[in-house]
């Protein structure tokens, strides 16, 4: 299994509700790698973890990259899919947007039913959040902001 993925990549979209993730896939990783999102799951599903997991697996399986975008706050969410990239010798990328708690309630409130998160559910992510480093198996961690021109910026920390 190991060194089979060459070229393959588990992208682990690290912020808040509303913090810009699912745009940047969109913009920046779409086509290039599948999408696995809790959000994407039926509402009642049960063992939301445990699909996603293997969601990520099929991917890696077929040996494509894929981008796991939820909120994946510290590394209780990412440190299974760290060791699932680096089980099919693929390597990990996180992409970390930096909390602007303001920005995220604001965008947040403009969602629309299901899309749209109760203001303290955000605030509960926003304690668990950590920035991923490379102490935690990552093999590169990427900030991402708001460019201010309706794009990103993307740039490995010093």
């Amino acid at each position: 299994m190991a060194g089979m993925a060459t070229g393959v990549d588990v992208a682990v979209l690290v912020g808040l509700q509303a913090s810009g993730k699912s745009t940047f896939y969109g913009q920046c990783l779409s086509g290039r790698y599948g999408l696995v999102s809790k959000d994407l799951f039926p509402r009642g599903a049960r063992n939301k973890q445990r699909r996603q997991m293997r969601l990520v697996e099929e991917h890696l399986a077929a040996g494509r990259s894929v981008a796991v975008d939820n909120t994946n706050p510290s590394p209780r969410e990412w440190a299974p899919l760290v060791d699932l990239a680096h089980a099919y010798g693929a390597t990990a990328t996180a992409y970390w947007f930096p909390p602007d708690v303001s920005g995220s309630l604001r965008r947040n409130a403009a969602r629309e039913g299901r899309d749209r998160v109760p203001d303290v559910g955000v605030l509960a992510t926003l304690e668990q959040l950590r920035e991923p480093s490379p102490a935690d198996g990552f093999d590169v961690v990427r900030k991402v902001c708001f460019d201010g021109r309706g794009g990103f910026e993307v740039r490995v920390p010093a």
